[in-house]
């Protein structure tokens, strides 16, 4: 695959040299502008030499609240004179996967612990920077080593967990890979989808499509070939569960990716990962050779006859890899720009073939489905939801981590119990990272669709009742995806938390300049409407614009943000105007409070 011989050609040259890749064409037979034009798209290839030492600051959500901005400004004082040079280079990254750390840092691709903007900080980081130049590169903090705030042991993992029912309590009797074995003692492999039928397991994507569904498409789609991919490009901001399962569960992701390819008939299986989780890259490679070696992956798989071979595919990089079609896209070797619909991967897809393609955690649920139900996963949902799942949480509460909740969970119970309360009153909150916009801790009952009162729970109902009808206290929401969809809300896995310090209005602007960046410029309407949207958000915060323009640019923004979801062929366009959007309709007081200073500098 000419991606992956582009990452071997960086990784021996730190760039891509000309003259490797006329060698690279001629040996493929591919024209050097095809390979031009792929390396040109991601942003992890370089076709002229980096500085020696280059210092990534992360900028997206928890790390823009905790100074990202201002570590970066800093970074470049200290540096001055090495950047002048040439030796060094401070640009900012894309989210990095670290959100319960901030600030998030990378010097040469090799994270950093965990970084703050005081001065003490600043100067380690630079001295790092000057170690690097010296031949002496700091160790990279491992997320391994790592300890994550969560609620291990977790369910998904059935070989782990003692906190489950059943089966469960036995779990550490269980042989590795004993769900393949489940699998192949089955007379009838059907019985698969029906026991994934039973869970109502959906996509942790974000879609939300029934897992049995696209199992079953692909099951009985024709062609001579079949696949099974795993998205593990886990680039939205705020969201890092995957970096935990890929870490510590590697085991049921892989068994997962096995027991679909089995079902599937698929002839080879990917694992696709973002390059920026080197550590999981490593510990995937390691889980696959482990499995080859239990006989539970590879050729004739537990004397089966069946073959299945896995690899691990890293991410050229960008967001936008994380759109299902435009990961297949980076795996055939062009330009990752999401692919009109129809036809659906699931009968066109890697290589024009039938491919399944679903998220880490979707495939983790699978083992502990064969092995005790379906059943019994959907009764791990608590107050008339289905399941349970992962949530990534950060931001302005006590312990952000990672933590596996039932469906149905209040919001509440999980920022309280879970993650120890917020560090001051509760402002407002990203349901799904950037894509959803930001609730305010009180959610106008107008903000609502028509109707939301006879699809909600009753004990919602009745809360708002008791508060006086107007709003929603958005703590008693549950976290079941049909439910926030009832209410015409988003929820994603990212869970982003704000307390009364924050300006939301700057937060808005943080997050469309991120949805800006990442565009993959396919879509006219996306490409020139973020651009509009940051410049809306950049007006707002410095003093361009007087309350008298406030009102025209409110329309403009919900006129872009209608266009963009008409004509936008992914899902970036259509959420680009949602962080500006909600704090436009919710956080007035932020943005007037920035049209006043404005005001007083002399705007009017």
């Amino acid at each position: 695959m000419i991606v992956q011989e582009l990452h071997r050609i960086q990784h021996d040259h730190g760039f891509l040299p000309e003259p490797e890749l006329r060698r690279l064409a001629e040996r493929t037979g591919t024209p050097l502008y095809r390979l031009q034009e792929v390396a040109s798209f991601f942003p992890h290839f370089h076709l002229e030499p980096p500085p020696p030492v280059t210092v990534a600051v992360c900028r997206d959500m928890a790390c823009h609240m905790r100074g990202a901005l201002d570590l970066e400004r800093r970074l470049d004082t200290a540096l001055a004179a090495d950047i002048a040079a040439g030796r060094v280079a401070v640009r900012h990254a894309s989210c990095l996967g670290r959100c319960d750390r901030p600030v998030a840092v990378a010097l040469n691709e090799r994270l950093l612990a965990s970084c703050g903007a005081d001065g003490r900080t600043v100067e380690a980081i630079a001295a790092a920077a000057r170690g690097a130049l010296a031949g002496d590169p700091p160790a990279p903090d491992t997320d391994a080593h790592y300890a994550c705030h969560t609620n291990r042991p977790w369910r998904i993992d059935p070989y782990t967990s003692s906190a489950g029912t059943g089966s469960h309590e036995a779990a550490s009797s269980r042989t590795p890979y004993a769900a393949i074995d489940t699998f192949l003692s089955w007379d009838d492999p059907q019985r698969l989808v029906e026991e994934l039928k039973k869970a109502d397991l959906r996509g942790m994507g974000g879609a939300g499509v029934p897992a049995h569904q696209k199992w079953h498409d692909v099951r009985h789609a024709k062609g001579d070939a079949r696949y099974v991919v795993c998205n593990a490009d886990e680039s939205e901001p705020g969201t890092f569960k995957d970096r935990e399962l890929l870490t510590h569960h590697a085991h049921v992701v892989l068994e997962g990716v096995i027991l679909a390819g089995l079902f599937t008939g698929a002839t080879r299986g990917w694992i696709y990962v973002r390059h920026e989780y080197g550590e999981q890259i490593a510990i995937m490679k390691a889980e696959i050779a482990r499995a080859e070696a239990l006989g539970a992956c590879g050729r004739n798989i537990r004397g089966s006859g069946r073959d299945f071979p896995v690899e691990v595919f890293t991410s050229p990089g960008g967001y936008i890899c994380g759109e299902q079609s435009a990961l297949i896209e980076a795996m055939e070797d062009h330009r990752a720009q999401p692919r009109p619909k129809p036809p659906q991967l699931e009968t066109n897809g890697l290589y024009d073939r039938p491919t399944l393609v679903s998220n880490v955690e979707t495939f983790a649920w699978a083992p502990a489905i064969v092995l005790d139900g379906g059943d019994w996963f959907a009764g791990t949902g608590i107050r008339g939801c289905r399941g349970s799942r992962l949530f990534s949480v950060s931001g302005d509460v006590h312990r952000p981590g990672v933590y596996e909740v039932p469906n149905g969970t209040p919001l509440g119970v999980l920022i309280e119990e879970h993650c120890g309360g917020t560090t001051g009153p509760l402002k407002a909150f990203a349901p799904s990272g950037p894509s959803g916009g930001f609730l305010p801790a009180r959610l106008p009952v107008s903000a609502l669709p028509r109707g939301w009162e006879k699809r909600a729970p009753a004990d919602l109902v009745a809360a708002v009742a008791a508060g006086g009808g107007t709003h929603v206290d958005i703590l008693h929401l549950e976290l079941d995806l049909q439910r926030f969809r009832d209410l015409g809300l988003a929820l994603g896995a990212g869970l982003v938390v704000y307390d009364a310090t924050r300006d939301m209005a700057a937060e808005a602007l943080s997050c469309s300049r991120f949805f800006r960046d990442e565009s993959c410029g396919k879509c006219v309407p996306c490409r020139i409407g973020s651009d509009k949207i940051v410049h809306v958000a950049e007006e707002i915060t410095t003093g361009r614009i007087s309350r008298g323009d406030l009102a025209a640019r409110g329309r403009l923004v919900g006129e872009l943000a209608r266009a963009l979801e008409m004509t936008s062929i992914c899902g970036l366009g259509m959420v680009a105007a949602k962080p500006l959007e909600t704090t436009l309709a919710f956080f007035r007081d932020d943005v007037e409070r920035h049209l006043a200073a404005n005001t007083a500098g002399g705007v009017s």
